[in-house]
């Protein structure tokens, strides 16, 4: 296996995926102490970067599931998300419910993680499609091997990030404030880039 076009894999990946971290650390602060959310968010970022990597080599291969116009309109996954997690946080906080009753849901959801994770990583998909085209179908072979294999190491940084003790008190004291924050900028960023609505 050529080193070289590994290496271009696992830069591609981490270029186009650092934003990832962050909010991974935030799932997995907000499902901490929850049973089953390390393996709900591990494998909802498989499933979500799963469905980017088949539209992306699908695209590559000529068969272009989604239209290029509609990757920005991708963004109203994540604000939508992010509008349920902080109208769920205002709920929680008028009603004058504490910490125990921010927990119940036991963390966020696989379909929730994956929604995020593709929505996020639509504008990859313009980056990935034409790099796995010029690979071929060995190259491309390759950089979707790396790319789980790195999905991996992404889930293991969100998870450090988030029980560092400095960052995991922080999280759990603002984390179900700075979810639907992140959310909703990722949201608009998808949006506004991509010249959803004319803006």
């Amino acid at each position: 296996m050529n080193l070289g076009i590994i290496g271009q894999a696992a830069g591609l990946f981490a270029v186009t995926n650092i934003d990832d971290i962050v909010i991974l650390a935030l799932f997995f602060a907000q499902g901490a102490g929850h049973r089953g959310s390390t393996v709900r968010i591990v494998g909802g970022q498989y499933l979500g970067f799963a469905a980017i990597l088949v539209v992306a080599v699908a695209a590559a291969f000529g068969a272009t599931f989604l239209p290029e116009s509609a990757i920005p309109y991708l963004g109203l996954l994540p604000l939508a998300l992010g509008v349920k997690a902080a109208w769920q946080a205002w709920k929680n906080h008028r009603d004058g419910e504490g910490e125990e009753a921010e927990v119940k849901p036991g963390g966020p959801g696989l379909p929730a993680v994956a929604a995020v994770t593709f929505a996020n990583g639509g504008d990859n998909i313009g980056v990935y499609v034409p790099v796995f085209a010029t690979a071929g179908t060995g190259g491309m072979s390759v950089y979707v091997a790396v790319f789980l294999v790195l999905v991996a190491l992404w889930c293991l940084a969100g998870r450090f990030f988030a029980t560092r003790p400095v960052i995991a008190k922080a999280l759990a004291r603002w984390g179900h404030i700075l979810l639907p924050v992140v959310l909703i900028a990722i949201g608009a960023l998808i949006l506004i880039e991509g010249g959803a609505f004319g803006v």
